[in-house]
């Protein structure tokens, strides 16, 4: 069996509004029965604490779903931002949208 994979492409700032975006977005990508979520981070040039919220809200609601969120093409920033706060042991990410296919999708 296939998993259905959706990717994600989030641009400029995730912040308080683009997070609530990113909630919707995620929400009706679990509605439509998307079994892997990647939200690929290269268009994104900063995140603050909203946006940081609205990604662990994502990723809640993904496994309330019994599904898998990554997240790849982590600037500088935001992976400084992951290694504060934790986060980095609980979102697992990947150099870009070719490795995540390599390391998991191969693999399924």
């Amino acid at each position: 069996m296939n998993p259905k994979v959706t990717v994600l492409e989030p641009s400029g700032i995730l912040d308080g509004i683009r997070g609530n975006q990113l909630r919707q977005e995620v929400s009706e990508i679990i509605k439509n029965g998307s079994d892997i979520l990647l939200i690929d981070l290269k268009d994104v040039k900063f995140v603050d604490s909203s946006g940081l919220g609205a990604l662990v809200s994502a990723m809640q609601m993904v496994r309330k779903a019994d599904g898998k969120l990554f997240v790849c093409s982590v600037n500088d920033q935001v992976r400084m931002l992951f290694e504060l706060t934790k986060l980095d042991r609980i979102f697992q990410t990947f150099a870009d949208q070719d490795e995540f296919n390599r390391q998991v999708l191969a693999a399924q």
